[in-house]
């Protein structure tokens, strides 16, 4: 029988401080997909470490056998089937009533409902669970839609957008502290100006909540500085001026620099040549793509070829934290995936204090 005693992975750099905030303030997280050996292992860490109380959702005697099977302690494991929840047709009566005021009459509410994802976003909506993490079994449009349909957005914030954090500590100019954010990663095949600043200013405004000091937002492109004005150089050029706005008119401690290519962003002997006069600088902390294929590619082959450890994607843009994880992902990613919604669950009120919806 396997050993669950020992940890998953050894904490780094990004999830250590993680694992110390939720010791104080454990959070309730909620996986949707909770019959897989993975979500069964990352559910006993979470026990372990005291670092919140997790939720898994799918049939009850097929994860309490899969858990007897892997030699995990199912006491402090909640394993709940959506279709047999008490919860369930107060959610049908709430789903058909967020219909109605769309103009949209539903007659298969519970049918809906009773689809993992579906109970597990209305989950989080309700202040049933503090965050919800899903995708390991699942396409990233069966974890998105569920989250756009029922999550309320925040209002300023013109699209919801995700972003992936890495950790690579062995890799040259990773960030200033071997941790990097980049976004959008999952949703927006070509985000408009309007949509990648405020894109720049939330994942900065991210970063420097988990990261807790001011943190240096690059918004990328094959051209620096005007070096050229081909391609979407001029949209990333307009995106920066109108990010570093935004973020003045917020408030929000965070430097903004564009637009990059991505060697000066990181490098500051690279900046050094190519900007000449410029002020040495820090490397980014977080990079902002011009599109969706230019960051996806980006993330996974650093995660594939360079074998950098990969969290999230965090879906940002809704009023409750909630992640997609790849199909590929092993434990110790969705592990720390699950904290750093916890953790995200906490600070919510501070990164967004004008209040949920605002």
């Amino acid at each position: 029988m396997p050993d669950s005693s020992h940890p998953i992975a050894e904490a780094d750099a990004f999830t250590a401080p993680l694992i110390e905030k939720l010791n104080r303030h454990p959070k309730r997280i909620v996986f949707s997909e909770g019959e897989d050996p993975r979500i069964l292992r990352v559910a006993a860490e979470m026990n372990r470490l005291g670092a919140g109380s997790p939720i898994l959702l799918g049939n009850h005697d097929r994860i309490e056998a899969l858990g007897r099977e892997l030699g995990i302690e199912m006491g402090r494991i909640n394993a709940h089937d959506p279709a047999e929840s008490t919860d369930l047709p107060m959610f049908c009566d709430r789903l058909r009533q967020m219909q109605r005021y769309r103009g949209i009459e539903l007659s298969n509410a519970c049918e809906v409902l009773a689809q993992p994802a579906y109970f597990a976003a209305m989950m989080i909506q309700h202040g049933q669970a503090d965050g919800m993490v899903a995708g390991n079994q699942s396409l990233p449009p069966a974890v998105f839609r569920p989250l756009l349909q029922l999550v309320q957005p925040l209002r300023h914030v013109p699209r919801v957008f995700s972003t992936v954090v890495q950790v690579a500590p062995q890799l040259p100019h990773f960030g200033r502290d071997g941790i990097l954010f980049m976004a959008d990663c999952g949703l927006n095949p070509e985000p408009p100006v309007d949509d990648l600043a405020a894109i720049a200013v939330e994942t900065g405004l991210l970063a420097r909540h988990y990261l807790g000091r001011r943190v240096r937002v690059a918004l990328l492109s094959h051209s620096t500085m005007g070096s050229s004005t081909a391609g979407a150089a001029p949209k990333m050029k307009a995106a920066t001026e109108l990010a570093r706005q935004h973020a003045a008119a917020r408030g929000a401690d965070i430097e903004i620099d564009g637009e990059l290519q991505v060697d000066v962003a990181l490098d500051p002997d690279a900046a050094e040549i190519k900007l000449p006069g410029a002020d040495r600088k820090q490397p980014a902390d977080v990079l902002i793509f011009p599109s969706l294929d230019a960051a996806h590619i980006s993330f996974k082959l650093l995660k594939h070829a360079a074998g950098v450890r990969t969290y999230g994607q965090l879906v940002q843009g809704l009023a409750r934290p909630a992640a997609q994880v790849a199909r590929t992902m092993d434990a110790a990613s969705i592990l720390g995936t699950a904290l750093a919604i916890g953790v995200e669950a906490i600070k919510y009120h501070e990164i967004y204090p004008e209040g949920e919806g605002s």
